[in-house]
């Protein structure tokens, strides 16, 4: 999947949110889109880095202690 398949998927799942709120005020956007991608994105890559947080930061393009702080966040650790 390239960036802009990725960019297409949020995109339709923003499309479908708005969608389904119906005339309701939105609320929030950013931080339920990114909570919505990160966690599962540090699952994976701490699947594919074998749970080895400095590849996993290496990997992601980040800090190691900023990765245990999203860790700690998303309840990971």
């Amino acid at each position: 999947m390239s960036q802009q398949d990725l960019g297409q998927c949020v995109t339709s799942a923003l499309e479908q949110y708005f969608r389904d709120l119906d005339g309701e005020k939105p609320a929030a956007i950013y931080d339920m889109v990114l909570k919505s991608v990160e966690k599962p994105m540090f699952e994976l890559v701490l699947t594919k880095a074998r749970s080895n947080q400095t590849l996993a930061a290496e990997m992601l393009g980040i800090n190691r202690n900023t990765l245990r702080k999203k860790l700690t966040e998303h309840q990971l650790l």
